[in-house]
């Protein structure tokens, strides 16, 4: 069982920056793949970063350039940089951590992002 606490959302205005970061408690977190979804209000959950244990990241094409996903194995913790910041970011960021083909699949609780002038 992995359990994932995040942190860092928060109420920002346009051109702004943010830092989430999600910390995993359980065993073997450094084999996961590690990584940032969002929904906004009336819109599918989607992918926006994601990290292997190789240290493979991608990126949705809405925020390449402007978000950076990075991961310390060391504190069982992922982090999503995240700079200008655009109305169109505001959702629920979600972490998630997944092997095995999504057979282990842990979500965390989730925290809000605003972006509002």
């Amino acid at each position: 069982q992995v359990q994932l606490v995040e942190s860092g959302g928060g109420l920002v205005h346009p051109g702004g920056s943010l830092r989430l970061s999600c910390a995993a408690s359980g065993s073997a977190i450094h084999l996961y793949t590690m990584g940032w979804y969002r929904q906004a209000p009336g819109k599918q959950r989607e992918l926006v970063a994601s990290i292997t244990s190789g240290g493979d990241i991608n990126y949705a094409d809405a925020v390449k350039g402007r978000f950076a996903i990075s991961r310390d194995n060391a504190k069982n913790t992922v982090y999503l940089q995240m700079d200008s910041l655009q109305f169109e970011d505001t959702a629920v960021y979600y972490c998630n951590v997944q092997r095995s083909f999504g057979y282990y699949n842990y979500w965390g609780q989730g925290t809000q992002v605003t972006v509002s002038s």
